[in-house]
């Protein structure tokens, strides 16, 4: 491969997933080095004032400042958009900042938004309590009623803003629909794909306008950064997400930006390997516990929707124990799994969602979701799967399931 083959979007557009993954966005300085070079720099030197100003002025290309371009960050940013199907994307300091941004770069004082009720805790604070604070109005629904994104349409919507499969309930949004009626009344649609990447499930395909990552999930997959990036066109990211970047700073550091390149390249077949041990544990404990959420086992009420839509269901599901006592009492039995509120990670972690990712909200907003006492979420890692099962099956003999 050429020192700049990996920037020619005529070429890489052709190259198939695993190749975009790889290669994608890479660009080799004069060194020729193999793996992508790290750029720890803040700033950047020209050889004369003319070149400068031609750059700030937007008439010449080059890098101007680390809050605007980095070479590292430019190469994490083109292959997360190859990978995605989209036009651009602009990388973020993390998944939260990948979320704000989205939002706040369209959205002003006397806008509308609707969202999903199942989400991140930090994404429904967006809609409960920071987009009220400045004048926008905000509508939370439930994502699995179809008829339900239309009928909270208003005249002042201009987003609807959702995650599939949702955390940490993992309900799934008939993607095409939503899409469809939002293009229909104009208004922008804004996907948190963290549970699924680009590898298992692409947004754009079926209408998306915006797709949203924590890329510190299956992106880094190993537990390292945080990162996060906002795909979109080259039009919308230019014109509505660049200014507020460029003038609020959430931009990711280059040496995160490197590790999260290095997460890709692996990033299909761990996703893949992990859902595969996702589902084979969630059938081994389904009959076990009093409810199972998973996506991937015909179970779930959108099983084959989630099957339509995504090449594979993901590492992380979740279930209902009925009450705290006995869910802390799986967690505390754990031997090999982690108790932890992070995902994606090759390790397999759990958590209680209503005692860490979703303790600030309110009871009330906690029992909307579905967000139980009684609720863990795992995600899958690669152990051996046989390893991961005897560990359950002891920690759930252990709370007398």
């Amino acid at each position: 491969m050429k020192k700049t083959t990996g920037t020619d979007r005529s070429i890489t557009s052709h190259w198939r997933p695993a190749t975009q993954a790889v290669r994608g966005g890479t660009w080799r300085s004069e060194h020729g080095e193999t793996s992508e070079a790290l750029f720890l720099t803040s700033g950047y030197t020209y050889d004369n004032a003319q070149t400068v100003a031609d750059r700030f002025a937007g008439e010449a290309e080059g890098m101007t400042y680390s809050r605007l371009q980095n070479p590292t960050v430019a190469m994490l940013e083109e292959r997360i958009a190859l990978m995605e199907g989209a036009e651009a994307c602009r990388a973020q300091a993390s998944g939260m900042a990948a979320m704000t941004t989205a939002l706040l770069c369209q959205v002003s004082a006397g806008d509308h938004v609707v969202g999903a009720r199942a989400a991140f805790g930090s994404c429904r604070w967006l809609l409960d309590h920071l987009l009220p604070r400045f004048g926008i109005e905000t509508t939370v629904v439930d994502s699995a009623d179809d008829d339900a994104w239309e009928a909270a349409i208003r005249p002042n919507t201009k987003v609807f803003f959702f995650e599939t499969p949702a955390n940490p309930t993992l309900d799934v949004v008939d993607l095409a629909h939503v899409c469809e009626v939002a293009r229909a009344h104009g208004i922008t649609t804004v996907v948190d794909n963290a549970f699924a990447t680009s590898v298992l499930q692409r947004p754009m395909d079926f209408g998306a306008d915006v797709v949203a990552y924590s890329a510190t999930k299956l992106m880094d997959g190993q537990g390292r950064v945080l990162a996060g990036a906002v795909c979109g066109s080259q039009e919308w990211i230019d014109e509505v997400l660049l200014p507020f970047q460029r003038n609020t700073g959430p931009n990711c550091a280059p040496f995160n930006a490197w590790v999260v390149l290095k997460g890709l390249e692996t990033l299909s077949l761990r996703a893949h390997r992990q859902s595969e041990n996702a589902v084979e544990l969630g059938k081994s404990i389904e009959a076990r516990v009093p409810k199972m959420l998973h996506p991937g086992l015909p179970s779930h009420p959108r099983h084959e929707l989630a099957m339509r839509q995504m090449s594979a269901t993901g590492p992380i599901f979740a279930f209902d124990v009925g009450d705290r006592t006995t869910a802390f009492a799986i967690l505390d039995a754990l031997r090999l799994v982690d108790i932890s509120n992070n995902i994606g990670d090759a390790r397999s972690l759990m958590c209680h969602p209503a005692s860490t990712t979703h303790a600030g909200m309110s009871q009330d907003a906690r029992d909307e979701m579905g967000v139980t006492e009684g609720l863990l979420r795992i995600n899958v890692g690669l152990e051996d799967v046989e390893d991961i099962k005897e560990d359950f099956d002891q920690a759930l003999k252990a709370a007398g399931l």
